[in-house]
């Protein structure tokens, strides 16, 4: 295993719902991983069960190892509660879609951002107030004396998700995992949030992890893309290869339905049907009933496997386009 951060053949399963299955990414220091797919295709519930923050009743198999910037590697799957909340509060930071939901609405800005640091890092309260000011100023928040003193509800949505980044990123995680972090903004402050974690990355050799079903993002921001379908990963490439040679049918699909700009359709294409019943995944092709391409009886009864037919582009599909 190498990167920040491995995850191997990892599983989650629920009762009789297969939520993951065998799903396999890694990244590195400083890289940017894309994880796409629709609601329901079990990007997020994979990388957080990774991040052991899953369901509670589900259960994880598999291998997680978080290699730390001192070089120790943590087992992320046998680590117990305490142990686990050290490294997710030390190593690993979150930014989650809402963060009304995310900050305490009782705490300050500063709290917030001072706590962290003082449990993690055991600086002093003058020395995480140093922090939390240079973390505001380091993702573009105006005037920090006097935000520090605000509670969430004072600031704007932009302001918030910023200052969740600024909380994520106060004890200089090795990993940063945004799930759907732009998500609920307008298009402009999408573009600054994207712009303030990019630059924040470059300047800490973090790590990230982008969970979005919003192909244009990962197009800008990330070095490899993962697109998963069904609880399973269908194609991994390189993000400038995944782009210009897109080999799976659900990824096509998706390229198909994004709006683009100048085009005076009257409505954007869609992928006709649902994806998969977790419960009932099918004996073949996660995504034969759905593919517009060529979903044969092979399709509907063999289940593909993930195979590279281009170095370091991954495709689960019996039929690639260059067969076609």
């Amino acid at each position: 295993m190498s990167g920040a951060l491995d995850v191997q053949s990892l599983s989650v399963t629920i009762g009789s719902a297969r939520i993951v299955r065998d799903v396999s990414w890694s990244v590195a220091q400083g890289q940017t991983l894309g994880i796409v797919g629709e609601s329901g295709s079990g990007k997020s519930v994979s990388v957080l069960s990774a991040a052991g923050l899953g369901p509670g009743n589900a259960e994880i198999t598999g291998a997680v190892v978080l290699t730390g910037s001192d070089g120790v590697q943590h087992d992320l799957l046998s680590m117990g509660g305490n142990a686990l909340r050290r490294v997710r509060g030390r190593r690993i930071g979150f930014v989650f879609q809402d963060p009304a939901t995310s900050l305490n609405p009782m705490l300050t800005v500063e709290r917030q951002l001072t706590e962290g640091p003082e449990v993690h890092l055991s600086m002093t309260p003058k020395q995480a107030r140093g922090r939390a000011l240079e973390l505001l100023e380091l993702v573009g928040i105006p005037d920090p004396e006097r935000r520090l003193k605000a509670y969430p509800h004072e600031l704007s949505g932009g302001m918030r998700q910023r200052v969740m980044i600024a909380v994520a990123l106060a004890c200089e995680p090795e990993v940063l995992i945004a799930d759907e972090a732009t998500t609920a903004l307008d298009v402009t402050i999408q573009a600054q949030i994207i712009e303030a974690i990019r630059d924040l990355q470059e300047r800490l050799g973090t790590a990230t992890v982008w969970i979005t079903h919003d192909l244009a993002v990962v197009g800008g921001i990330a070095d490899e893309v993962v697109v998963m379908y069904g609880g399973e990963v269908v194609e991994r490439a390189e993000t400038v290869r995944l782009f210009q040679e897109t080999k799976h049918p659900y990824t096509r699909a998706l390229f198909e339905s994004r709006p683009h700009l100048g085009s005076r359709a009257e409505r954007l294409l869609s992928i006709p049907g649902s994806p998969p019943d977790p419960r009932a995944i099918p004996a073949g092709c996660v995504f034969w009933d759905r593919c517009s391409v060529r979903a044969d009886e092979r399709c509907r009864t063999e289940h593909p496997e993930l195979v590279e037919p281009t170095d370091g582009h991954w495709v689960r599909s019996f039929y690639l386009p260059e067969d076609a």
